[in-house]
Parts: structure tokens; C-alpha cells; sequence
């Protein structure tokens, strides 16, 4: 596992700026936590006052960085953030996942259920039901259950305490955290009689390929056809994406973004943490919506936006600038005011 400062830089796509090239480095870590054998990355100039202290033994940094801590090592390159995330997978890859396939004794997968036992891993407690079908190298965590009809391709990940429900399909390399439910009831209602009456909700979910979706986030089936998740995004932790939603591909949904039912999103969106996007609106394809953005109507691509209502980034912070000036303003009207009032009595 250890690597000599030249092998790191092999390894990274770096080049050594500075440092013996024997150097050993064992491990990694955090700017303010690195040891002197271990390496760490300056991937944000915001860090940076962490990086000119640290007692790292070598740091990856941008092209062109050559100032740095004494007796530091440094490692150029292009893209340090990616360059460290290849380090990451060198020493990290003892603790990796290991897939050995298998059906354990305490797991329940119906005779009508479609796999291959020699090509896919059940673990204890989790439940396969009738007409599912497990692509081979896919594995399904500890009670997870995946419901009838299901379709999982190749080389999914269904990690622990993961419900799919009837009749979803997943793409190959399909990663679903701790807690996901796929295909639960949209939330349909109408007033019947003074009553909240249930819409049936008929439709499924349609994941596509290379989609991770972060622990104990939903999304929601379709009331009939389709909710889908484009190829290639990225969705966080306690998400919530609503029935008959249309997210592109290599879109990022992060905490606790709610989408209602009916909307669209173009492909590479990026909606960060908190953002509310209300139903039946469509979003551009590489819109960004900084964290709380409030999503009430439909917004073009290519544009970064903020506030609620949401409108584009720079009009947001303008109107906030604004806002704090508000205090002033009413002082100097209520000072106004008085003065007015006096010159009226004189």
C-alpha cells in the first residue's frame, strides 16, 4: 500500500513540483489532519490557510502552485480534487467492496424470481418476490425487499433497509444507499364528499444506468406511466422526487431537495441543498439552483439561480443588498419624517 512520492505522482497524473522523489506516503487525510507520511489535495482556495500550515507529507495542488508549507512535498495537477481520488481508491482498496456471490440461508427469493445464484449476492433477511428479475453482479443488501416485476440490471449495489416496489426498473450500476424506497405512492388526492379520496397510483419508476441515489431519499411512482431518473445522476440523502417527475441525465439533486409531481428537469441540473421546486414546471437543461432556490414557475437552462421565487443568481443578490440596507432606509425616512413634522409646527 505504501508509495514512493514519484509512484504517487505516476498514479495521479501529477508531477512532483517539490519533495525528495523516495518520499513514502502510507495513507490520507484531511489538510488539518495529515500526518507527515500521509497526502491530502488543495482543491478550493478557501482552504487554503489550512494548506499553509498543514504537516502533510505531500499535497496534491492546482498547476502553477509552487508556495506551500516547509518540508512539504507537492504534487501538480490539472485537477486535484479527481487527482486525490485516485489516490483515495489506491489506499482505501483494502476496505473496499468485495462482491462474492451467494444467496444467504435467511434470505427469501421466490422460485418466480429470475437470477442467477453463482453471478449475484442476497444477504440475510432480504426478500425477492415473484417475476423480479436480478441482473448478474448485482447485490442486495440486508432486508431489502424488492417487490413483483421488479428489473434490476447488472452490477447494481442495493444497499441495507431498500424497498422497491412493483413493477421498477433500474439500469446497470445502480447504486441505492441505506433506507431508499423506490416506487412508493405518489401523494394523490381528491375531495369526494367532504373526504380526501386516494388516487390510484398506477405507473412506475425508470431508473437509467451509472444513478446513485443517497440514503433515505424517495421517489415517488408515477399515478400512471413513468418517473424517471436520467443516466448518470446524482441524487443525496433525504430527497424527495414526486410522481411522474422527469429528472435528465447527470443531474445532481442534493439534501433535502423536494420536487413536486409533473416536473421536468433538463440534463445536467444542479439543484443544491434545500431547493423546493413546486409541480408541473420545466427547468432548461444546466440550470443551477443555488440552496433554498423556491421553484414556482418554469426556468430556462444555462442560468444560475437564487431566492424564492427563484430568479437569476445576480437580480437575487441585488434584492438582497437591498434588503439589509432596509434598517438604514427606514432610518433616515423616520428622520425625515421628524424633520418634516418640526418645519410643519414651526
Amino acid at each position: 500500500m505504501v508509495l514512493t512520492l514519484s509512484e504517487l505522482a505516476r498514479l495521479v497524473d501529477g508531477d512532483v513540483v517539490r519533495g525528495e522523489l523516495d518520499l513514502l506516503i502510507d495513507g490520507i487525510s484531511s489538510l488539518d489532519e495529515a500526518a507527515s507520511t500521509e497526502l491530502s489535495f488543495l482543491g478550493n482556495e478557501k482552504y487554503r490557510s489550512q494548506y499553509l500550515v498543514t504537516k502533510a507529507g505531500a499535497v496534491i495542488v492546482p498547476r502553477g502552485t509552487e508556495d506551500g508549507p516547509e518540508g512539504c512535498a507537492l504534487i501538480s495537477a490539472d485537477h486535484p480534487s479527481q487527482a486525490f481520488s485516485k489516490a483515495v481508491a489506491h489506499f482505501v482498496s483494502a476496505v473496499a467492496r468485495r462482491f462474492t456471490p451467494g444467496i444467504h440461508p435467511r434470505a427469501i427469493v421466490d422460485e418466480a424470481a429470475k437470477l442467477d445464484p453463482d453471478k449475484v449476492r442476497v444477504h440475510a433477511g432480504a426478500v425477492i418476490m415473484a417475476g423480479a428479475v436480478i441482473g448478474d453482479g448485482s447485490e442486495i443488501g440486508p432486508n431489502s425487499v424488492i417487490y413483483e416485476g421488479v428489473r434490476i440490471g447488472h452490477d447494481c449495489f442495493i444497499q441495507a433497509n431498500v424497498t422497491v416496489r412493483e413493477r421498477c426498473i433500474l439500469g446497470d450500476r445502480v447504486t441505492l444507499q441505506p433506507g431508499v424506497v423506490i416506487g412508493s405512492d405518489g401523494y394523490g388526492y381528491e375531495m369526494v364528499d367532504g373526504r380526501h379520496k386516494k388516487v390510484d397510483q398506477v405507473g412506475i419508476v425508470v431508473i437509467g444506468n451509472d444513478v446513485e441515489i443517497g440514503a433515505n431519499s424517495t421517489v415517488d411512482r408515477a399515478r400512471f406511466g413513468r418517473t424517471v431518473i436520467g443516466e448518470g445522476t446524482k441524487i443525496d440523502n433525504l430527497v424527495q422526487v414526486g410522481h411522474n417527475v422527469q429528472i435528465g441525465k447527470h443531474c445532481l439533486l442534493i439534501a433535502l431537495t423536494g420536487i413536486a409531481g409533473s416536473s421536468h428537469f433538463g440534463d445536467y441540473v444542479v439543484a443544491a441543498a434545500q431547493v423546493g421546486v413546486a409541480g408541473h414546471v420545466k427547468i432548461g437543461s444546466k440550470a443551477m439552483l443555488g440552496a433554498r432556490t423556491g421553484v414556482t414557475a418554469d426556468l430556462e437552462g444555462g442560468v444560475t439561480y437564487g431566492g424564492n421565487p427563484a430568479r437569476p443568481i445576480m437580480e437575487e443578490q441585488r434584492s438582497r443588498a437591498h434588503y439589509k440596507n432596509l434598517p438604514k432606509l427606514a432610518e433616515r425616512v423616520k428622520a425625515l419624517e421628524k424633520k418634516l413634522g418640526d418645519q410643519d409646527g414651526a
